[in-house]
């Protein structure tokens, strides 16, 4: 027979694995305690005992699965800036250090098995600003330990454009990780084979690092994408044409509305014939660019930097409030 005690606890875990499953499947947003109940078969009561309420309940959630990965990222973190110091340091360290641990959690069904990289892969890729400053407020410091890593494997790349460049690679694996379509797309990765954890971790790593180490777009290239933009006004200015031609075409007893529309859309016309004219100058501006590259790099990096605007995720937020500082 179960003691108090014990049935309490065996409660409290329901609580949590329902709504952690909850959460990987929907998201934070669309988890709510009425499915919560549901899915753990205890009553609104049991839950509200337990937790008090939502947020509380998921800051359990992530603690007992995002705590023991942290601790395990950063002492396998000082295990390899211990091994190779300084600058010594690779990509692949730095990343084997981010993922190894996880990879191994994923291995052991005490904490979700498989399901546990799909967890990991919802919390990063989740925007709703309750994950996103939980993680902020949580785990900064690993982040920080992590960048700088990053930073000392790849010193060429200035700090800001690392930073960006991170966030899109990342962002892009979590998004992977958090998907449906993760049991379908590791067998069509390694087509059949057999691979060791090391090896997928060594592909998916030389995509990240593809990504890092990219060249910088040539003006070359800015200019034959502004040339496609260029290309997409002239087509919404002959569609808008078009439109005016068949609206000027009606009888001569058109209503006042269908004036009021002809006007609205040779209006129309004319904005987007300026908005042309300005991606034109602009074009010019993007080819004589590389003249003046000299004299802006004498700015300090920190005046010109720009940060990119992308979902908030807890590296955004980081890289934010390292750029304030």
């Amino acid at each position: 027979m179960k003691t108090g005690k014990s049935s309490a606890g065996d409660t409290k875990a329901r609580i949590l694995d329902a709504t952690e499953k909850l959460f990987t499947e929907v998201g934070y947003e669309a988890t709510s305690l009425r499915q919560v109940t549901s899915r753990a078969i205890v009553n609104l009561a049991a839950v509200n005992y337990h937790f008090r309420s939502k947020d509380i309940m998921m800051h359990a959630v992530l603690s007992r699965r995002l705590d023991p990965l942290n601790a395990r990222r950063l002492a396998l973190l000082d295990a390899c800036e211990a091994r190779w110091p300084g600058h010594a340091i690779r990509c692949e360290h730095v990343m084997g250090a981010l993922f190894v641990p996880a990879l191994q959690l994923a291995r052991d069904p005490s904490v979700g098995g498989p399901s546990f990289l799909r967890l990991l892969g919802r919390v990063y890729s989740d925007t709703s600003p309750f994950i996103q400053q939980y993680l902020l407020e949580h785990y900064a410091p690993v982040y920080g330990r992590f960048f700088d890593a990053f930073a000392r494997a790849i010193p060429a790349l200035p700090r800001h454009e690392l930073g960006w460049r991170l966030q899109f690679a990342l962002k892009a694996l979590a998004g992977v990780l958090a998907g449906q379509e993760l049991a379908s797309l590791l067998p069509a990765f390694t087509q059949g084979r057999q691979m060791s954890d090391a090896h997928v971790l060594a592909q998916l790593t030389a995509m990240v690092e593809a990504v890092l180490n990219v060249a910088q777009p040539s003006a070359e290239q800015r200019s034959a994408l502004q040339s496609v933009f260029e290309l997409g006004e002239q087509q919404q200015q002959q569609q808008i044409a078009q439109r005016a031609a068949c609206v000027a075409a009606q009888p001569a007893d058109t209503p006042d509305a269908s004036v009021a529309a002809i006007a609205a859309t040779m209006g129309e016309a004319a904005s987007h014939a300026a908005a042309l004219g300005k991606a034109r100058t602009s074009a010019r501006t993007v080819r004589n660019a590389g003249t003046k590259r000299a004299a802006v790099t004498s700015v300090p990096v920190r005046a010109r930097e720009h940060t990119a605007s992308f979902p908030s995720n807890p590296l955004d937020d980081w890289m934010r409030m390292r750029s304030r500082t």
